[in-house]
């Protein structure tokens, strides 16, 4: 059976977040309300003290898509891709997935932003599988909600073990497969596999890391000491 590589995105392989990116996007291109990015500002720190739930955050970032179709977010979204992240993927983050797939590894990248902001940068970088938060269509038209389960904590964990059933892969194949990470609300995931890896940690995970012994890296993809 091949390993699985699982990467998480932001502050993993993109210098950025996500999610705070497309809002202030959003903004500037006065596509969403101004006062928008308060609300944006307030959400990503709660999310980075764990205090917000999930519900909460994704459903806030599901609400900025709602009432357009999938064609309509389309130029968006290149413009995105283009404008903003790129400039955020460094050669060394590339360069960690490409060593996984040249070890014959399956690389997955894994993220809690929903698909209409990750799915091209997950193109972009190669990525043949690919799990997000997703979102519900009713008439070809976002409604502003979640569907399903939202990527994010242990549902990021539920969502990688639904793939594998999906895949016929056994769930024991967490226990060679490798997890990059920065963030304290991944750690199910971090937990339930056999190489867990901490990149750009915040503190709680840093501490975690230190503690269990895990390899820390920061963003460019170098060990710290």
């Amino acid at each position: 059976m091949t390993a699985l590589a699982l990467f998480d995105l932001d502050h993993t392989l993109l210098d950025g977040d996500s999610d705070d990116l497309w809002c202030r996007f959003l903004v500037r291109h006065g596509l969403v309300n101004a006062d928008i990015q308060q609300r944006n500002a307030q959400m990503l720190a709660d999310y980075g003290s764990g205090k917000v739930s999930v519900e909460a955050y994704s459903g806030f970032y599901a609400r900025l898509l709602a009432n357009r179709t999938p064609s309509e977010w389309a130029h968006w979204q290149d413009r995105f891709l283009a404008e903003e992240i790129m400039p955020r993927l460094p050669p060394t983050a590339r360069a960690l997935v490409d060593s996984h797939r040249r070890a014959g590894h399956t690389p997955v990248l894994t993220t809690a932003s929903n698909r209409v902001i990750a799915e091209r940068t997950a193109a972009e970088l190669g990525f043949a599988q690919f799990l997000s938060t997703e979102l519900a269509l009713a008439n070809d038209v976002f409604t502003g909600e979640v569907r399903g389960t939202p990527n994010m904590r242990d549902g990021k964990l539920a969502r990688i073990q639904a793939w594998l059933q999906e895949q016929d892969l056994p769930e024991n194949a967490l226990d060679s497969a490798w997890f990059y990470s920065d963030s304290i609300n991944d750690l199910p995931l971090l937990s339930a596999v056999g190489h867990p890896v901490a990149v750009n940690p915040d503190k709680q995970l840093l501490q975690h890391a230190l503690t269990k012994g895990w390899p820390v890296l920061d963003i460019l993809g170098q060990s710290s000491p």
